[in-house]
């Protein structure tokens, strides 16, 4: 399975409460969440990652060169005017039905795989993660039938349980949507979601817990507290 990772944002928001580390190299459990997260990926699976990073922050793409990965690792060193573009960068290397993750949610390693392997059973264009945990100044609502099928997602869904968790399976048709996102001037990941949803491809969802966003510094208490106690469980840590 391949997996893509989109790390290229500029981590804004931790800039302006005082956090000056790239949000990639911001370090849970001691271990940076670029690391966890292509880690995480491998332990769902994969064995061919494609990530993406700003070429802003040159400390994140030395990072990743100075390690040695355990599976093929294609790195993309571009600086992307959305999280859209990010994945439209990615969309070369996942030519075959793929994971894709975004390095700002923290989950445990077992919730990840136990997605995967749910998600691979689907005969759908896709599987997105949802969870009714909503920690998030701007979610992103999805609304589902009896079937879990998704039919509306954004702020149109709500009244709504559910928001993205922040990782999803797709299927590489759903790049044949990128020239009329393009041409629509669609600025974000969940603007293209919304996209393949009007389109009529089919999307589930599939259920999961806990899921924290580190988007602010308290966020990164949060996360740390939140691994703290998946580790006493015995869970999250491969």
């Amino acid at each position: 399975m391949k997996a893509g990772i989109i790390a290229a944002g500029k981590g804004e928001r931790l800039k302006n409460g005082g956090i000056f580390t790239p949000k990639p190299l911001i370090r849970l459990g001691g271990v940076p969440i670029i690391e966890r997260t292509i880690m995480a990926a491998i332990n769902a699976g994969a064995n061919y990652i494609a990530c993406i990073v700003n070429d802003i922050e040159k400390e994140v793409s030395e990072y990743l060169k100075s390690k040695s990965w355990p599976v093929t690792f294609r790195l993309v060193v571009k600086t992307t005017p959305n999280s859209m573009e990010s994945l439209f960068n990615l969309s070369p290397f996942l030519d075959e039905p793929f994971l894709l993750l975004t390095v700002d949610s923290v989950y445990p390693f077992d919730m990840l795989k136990k997605f995967v392997n749910n998600a691979q059973h689907f005969n759908a264009d896709g599987v997105l993660a949802v969870t009714n945990f909503v920690d998030d100044e701007k979610p992103l609502w999805v609304k589902m039938d009896s079937n879990n099928k998704i039919f509306i997602i954004g702020d149109e869904a709500i009244p709504t349980s559910y928001i993205t968790a922040g990782f999803y399976y797709f299927r590489p048709n759903i790049f044949k949507l990128i020239n009329k996102a393009r041409k629509m001037d669609l600025k974000a990941l969940r603007e293209f979601l919304a996209l393949i949803i009007k389109n009529g491809y089919d999307i589930y969802g599939l259920s999961v817990k806990k899921v924290i966003d580190l988007d602010h510094p308290e966020d990164i208490k949060k996360a740390e507290s939140f691994l703290r106690s998946i580790s006493s469980e015995g869970i999250g840590n491969i």
